[in-house]
Formats: C-alpha cells, structure tokens, sequence
C-alpha cells in the first residue's frame, strides 16, 4: 500500500508544474481546458498530479508560440501527435521544430500584405493563400500570419484558373505524405543518431546537442525531398500524358 501512495503522489502538483514550466497555474488550467494539456492523474487527497511529459509539452508549446502560431494553430498541430508520445519524444519534437522551422514566417497586417503583394486582395484571395500555406490567420482582424517566401509565387497563383477545393485537395494530399515522411525521419533521427550519440555521453547538454545535429542536417533532407518530389512528379506527368 505505500509502495501505491508512493506512486500516486509522485510527479507535480499544477503549482510546481507552472514554476518549473515558466508559466502561471491561469495558464496551464487554461491549458487543459483547450486540450493543449492532457489531464493530470488524481492522486491522493484528490490532488491532481502532472508528470513529465506535461512539463516537455508545455516547452514544446512555449516553442511553437515563439515560432508564431496562434494557438488555435497550435491546437491542430497537437492533435496531429501519437497520444502516446515520452518526455524524450517531446523534448525531440522540440529541438526539431526549433531548429527547422521556417525563419521567413511574421506577423503581417492586411495592408501591408497587399502592398507587397502589388494588388488588393478579396476575401477569395486570401482564402486561397491560406489554402496554399501562404498564411495564417490570427485572433486579430485583418492580421496574419505569412510566410513571405511563399507570398510572391501564391498571389501568381491566384490568377491561375484552379478551383479553391482542388488547392485544398493538394494540400491535403502533400500534407499527408509530408507528415509520413517527418514522422519516419524523426524515428531515424531518434533511433540511428540522437540515441547513440545521448549513450556516448559525449555532451551532457542533450538538447542543445540535439539542435545542433538537427541543424546541420536539415539543408540536406529539404534538398533530398524536393529532388525526390521533383523527380517522382515529373515521372507520374510524363506516365499520365503519354497515356492520353
């Protein structure tokens, strides 16, 4: 039986997660009721009980807000996760999202989007640079989130006769087959490289490490994936044209 109540009250109560976390009890009750957090275990005395993945999700949370997303977004993001995922996958999702995210995304006004973009913009427009990925939008009227890169080829597009649901279709259909190839080259990554090197015991500053590695290999798997996607397109036009 204490081995029991040992158990029950290990890890934190809401108060000692928010200080170790940086952040308030407003915000990780807040957190919850969002579904950001998952629920904690009810211990003794009906105290409520968070462990360690809580702790890595509010830093992967803290992590995403830095990079821009609204938490709605973020809301989408962490739904797209395993249920299941450690601390340690957390802590991973982390360092990678830190160190391959894109650098070109900001917080725009309405008008000054359509100033870069050399023409005014209707609703359809932007509904369809959302669609393409080219932003976001945020809690504020009029305000988004934009990747810039992507701006000056996404207003070309919009004169393109393609219909809103075939972008959407698109987008869906290369989200899904980009989420496939992450998931396996984060398996990789943990699996061949982060677990041996942490063993090593080379570095004890894990994280730091991890961002480290990811960092230099991000150039050389973007550049794989889209030569590979370049490659594999052009062979399935070729195949569907031919048989016409």
């Amino acid at each position: 039986m204490e081995q029991a109540s040992d158990a029950q009250e290990s890890g934190y109560t809401v108060d000692e997660l928010a200080a170790r976390a940086g952040v308030t009890v407003r915000t990780v009750r807040f957190y919850g009721t969002r579904g950001l957090l998952p629920p904690p275990v009810i211990g003794a005395r009906r105290v409520g009980r968070y462990g360690a993945e809580h702790l890595s999700r509010l830093a992967l949370i803290e992590e995403l807000q830095r990079q821009g997303m609204t938490l709605a977004a973020i809301e989408r993001y962490l739904e797209q996760l395993p249920a299941d995922l450690s601390a340690q996958d957390l802590a991973i999702h982390r360092a990678l999202v830190a160190s391959w995210a894109p650098e070109s995304a900001e917080t725009i006004t309405r008008r000054e989007m359509e100033r870069r973009a050399g023409r005014a913009l209707t609703e359809r427009d932007v509904a369809r640079l959302a669609a393409m990925g080219v932003l976001d939008r945020t809690d504020e009227a009029d305000t988004y989130r934009l990747d810039g890169s992507l701006l000056r080829l996404g207003v070309e597009l919009l004169d393109v006769p393609i219909e809103h649901e075939t972008i959407l279709a698109s987008r869906t259909v290369l989200l899904e087959h980009a989420r496939a190839a992450a998931q396996e080259l984060s398996r990789l990554f943990r699996d061949e490289v982060w677990s041996p090197y942490r063993e090593s015991g080379e570095d004890p500053d894990h994280l730091s490490a991890m961002k480290s590695l990811s960092a230099h290999m991000q150039p050389m798997v973007v550049q794989a994936l889209v030569t590979a996607f370049q490659r594999s397109l052009s062979e399935e036009l070729r195949t569907a044209f031919r048989s016409r």
